[in-house]
């Protein structure tokens, strides 16, 4: 993986880091406040993700939405990022989608954003820099990156993502999305309707279109199909970045995601150590 163009403008990275509701199942088996304050080899998750972005050569500012503000003032090394500057930190709202619109407000229209979650235990530098050089070098407003649901399971066999079946394959999410543009806000309104409805398939239905639905569930949506049909509805231009890397797809879902990203993180060390 390289960086194509450095003469892009850097990124603005934003991490939600917030828990969807209380009693997270991971947060209670790791006995933390909240979900991103799991250790993972020591370390918590959301650090993990600002290590990577801090070390990634195409961000250059770091915004953390959430944890709440009686969650961080009790964590001294979050605590000391916030207020040295190096993180600056924003109140997370009732959900992921309307936290990143809040976020999304407060900045220049033109500044290139980056969204990731604070679970994104494996994120790394490298995972980064190519996903954002590869975003900038779609011409695209909003892009989405992805990876194919085949290179996550060949490579993790024990995992279980959910895979969006096209026509040209299954894909994970990775979360990470790009926000290029202007018009890409528009992008971040659209996810705060689209999570309104996630319990209402009709509705959803109606927001996407029939069209896109009904060649979906005939298995003749691929993903170049979805992308220019989100487009042509929506207004603004939709891109992807197809991922190679396995672990950009693996996140901290549950208790069995955190032992499977633990073991991967072990047997990287391991890797190294017998290298040596």
């Amino acid at each position: 993986m390289c960086i194509r163009d450095s003469s892009h403008p850097k990124f603005t990275a934003v991490v939600l880091a917030a828990d969807r509701g209380p009693d997270d199942p991971v947060a209670v088996a790791a006995g933390v406040r909240c979900k991103s304050l799991t250790p993972v080899s020591g370390r918590p998750m959301v650090l993990r993700v600002l290590d990577a972005l801090t070390a990634s050569q195409t961000v250059d500012t770091c915004i953390l939405c959430g944890p709440p503000k009686s969650v961080v003032d009790q964590e001294p090394d979050l605590r000391t990022l916030i207020t040295s500057g190096n993180v600056k930190w924003f109140e997370n709202q009732a959900t992921p989608s309307s936290s990143a619109f809040h976020v999304l407000q407060t900045l220049p229209d033109e500044a290139p954003v980056l969204l990731t979650t604070a679970d994104h235990a494996l994120l790394s530098a490298r995972i980064v820099d190519y996903f954002c050089s590869e975003a900038q070098a779609t011409a695209c407003d909003v892009v989405a990156g992805v990876a194919r649901h085949e290179t996550v399971t060949e490579a993790y066999p024990q995992t279980h993502r959910t895979a969006t079946r096209l026509e040209d394959g299954a894909y994970c999410g990775c979360n990470l999305f790009a926000f290029l543009t202007p018009r890409a806000r528009q992008a971040a309104e659209f996810w705060c309707q689209i999570e309104s409805h996630r319990k209402n398939p009709l509705r959803l239905i109606r927001v996407l279109g029939w069209g896109a639905v009904s060649r979906y569930l005939m298995g003749r949506l691929s993903l170049n199909d979805a992308l220019d049909r989100i487009s042509r509805r929506l207004g603004f231009k939709a891109g992807a970045v197809v991922l190679t890397c396995p672990e950009a797809a693996v996140d901290v879902d549950s208790v069995s995601d955190l032992k499977l990203v633990e073991n991967i993180i072990s047997n990287k060390q391991m890797s190294k150590e017998t290298l040596r």
